[in-house]
């Protein structure tokens, strides 16, 4: 009977969700046809330039009829919500998802640039090189939390690691050893953080607030005493674009995915290797173990206090990575609080992906154009406040955070101090 009331309850949920995942594609349907496309004119036209400058290929830009391409782009997701509604996308739910958000996204670069011009191209190679740190913010975030370790601290590791990275590699003139320094700044704020909160079962938000405080006076109180009156202890310099021989020669995607420098090539390598550790191997089935239900892990004879010890280290590592990117990776300097939130964010996009190394990733990237686009719209002309693009990405977050979309799939342990019986 139990059983029956359990499934019966499921088949609720799961149908529930096709009507209100329904309604959200004709929600977007409905905006991109009567908000964006009856804003234009038919006579407009929507130009997408293809092309960076730099590259031997360049090619035409795209020129579509404004209103016409927003009347079909909505027809599309209409089309996408009936069948949603219909039928269901059953476990092709979050695909259909991305694809009508992708649909508004497009929608509205085509109201935004109708009657002007806007290079694509240019826009998704800053939107991958702002969604870095935040992805590699997320991972860190999904290595603690998936074995069970709430760390808030991660803006204060990247920001340590970002001012570390830019001091030891002005002082080697090696940029390698810059990075490496910066790395292990992040692991040694890492294991203060997992020495309080899995030793001493501190509160892990208390743990980590305190380690984000410490790393922003401290990195000030450097950079103020010591960075900013010698310029030569703030003078890295940053990795150089490697372009991949073949790959680079690809229109369009060739430029924006495989012309950039090192930390952009190991994010995509470190998404698809913690992807298949976390699903595919016995040490992601261990980490994951140690988060869902640690004394069942411990019952099988594995180590929880050392599980969460390793995540958090690596954690900080992969912190470390990310803040070493603001200085080595973009403008080879340090500057007070020049990481800007993107641990907190980083956070966030982690929420977003559902505590997953490619959602994350996803997330990184919705995040990283909203940041572009505010910073292009006023070049459009368009009279809408940057703070409110802003926001978007903040927004989805909490309806996530709701449930409207599928509850988030969070670690049942997470932020629970394990204690060995």
């Amino acid at each position: 009977m139990a059983t029956t009331t359990i499934t019966h309850r499921k088949l609720e949920a799961s149908r529930s969700r096709q009507r209100i995942m329904g309604a959200i594609f004709i929600l977007i349907a409905f905006i991109i046809w009567f908000v964006l496309a009856r804003d234009t004119t038919s006579d407009q036209l929507t130009s997408f330039g293809l092309s960076l400058s730099g590259v031997t290929q360049q090619l035409p830009p795209l020129i579509v009829h404004s209103t016409q391409f927003l009347i079909i782009l909505a027809v599309l997701s209409a089309l996408v919500g009936g069948y949603q509604l219909a039928r269901g996308f059953k476990k092709y739910t979050n695909l259909a998802l991305a694809l009508v958000v992708g649909f508004l996204i497009l929608g509205f670069l085509t109201w935004a640039a109708a009657g002007k011009s806007l290079n694509l191209a240019g826009l998704l190679v800053t939107t991958l090189g702002k969604a870095v740190p935040i992805t590699m913010g997320a991972l860190s975030g999904i290595l603690c939390e998936r074995a069970g370790v709430t760390n808030i601290a991660i803006e204060g590791m990247m920001l340590m690691a970002a001012m570390v990275s830019s001091l030891v590699g002005s002082i080697s003139q090696s940029l390698w050893i810059g990075l490496a320094a910066g790395m292990l700044s992040g692991a040694i704020m890492a294991l203060v953080h997992a020495v309080l909160s899995i030793k001493y079962k501190i509160n892990q938000i208390v743990s980590g607030t305190v380690i984000n405080i410490f790393a922003a006076g401290f990195t000030s109180y450097i950079s103020a005493k010591f960075m900013q009156t010698h310029e030569n202890l703030n003078n890295p310099g940053f990795f150089p674009n490697v372009p991949i021989p073949i790959l680079s020669d690809i229109p369009v995607l060739g430029p924006v995915l495989f012309r950039n420098n090192v930390f952009i090539y190991v994010m995509f390598a470190l998404i698809i290797i913690l992807q298949i550790a976390y699903y595919k191997t016995k040490w992601g089935l261990r980490m994951r173990a140690v988060g869902e239900h640690p004394k069942a892990a411990d019952t099988l004879g594995i180590n929880v206090i050392r599980t969460r010890y390793i995540a958090v280290l690596l954690g900080g590592l992969m912190a470390g990575f990310a803040g070493a990117y603001f200085t080595l990776g973009s403008v080879g300097r340090f500057d007070e609080i020049m990481t800007g939130g993107r641990g907190f964010i980083g956070l966030a996009a982690m929420i977003f992906g559902n505590w997953n190394p490619v959602g994350a990733f996803g997330a990184g990237l919705l995040f990283g154009l909203a940041d572009s686009l505010a910073a292009r719209l006023p070049m459009l002309n368009i009279a809408i406040p940057s703070q409110f693009l802003l926001m978007a990405p903040y927004l989805a977050t909490m309806i996530i955070l709701a449930g409207v979309v599928g509850k988030g799939q969070m670690p049942a342990a997470d932020g629970t101090p394990y204690e060995k019986e």
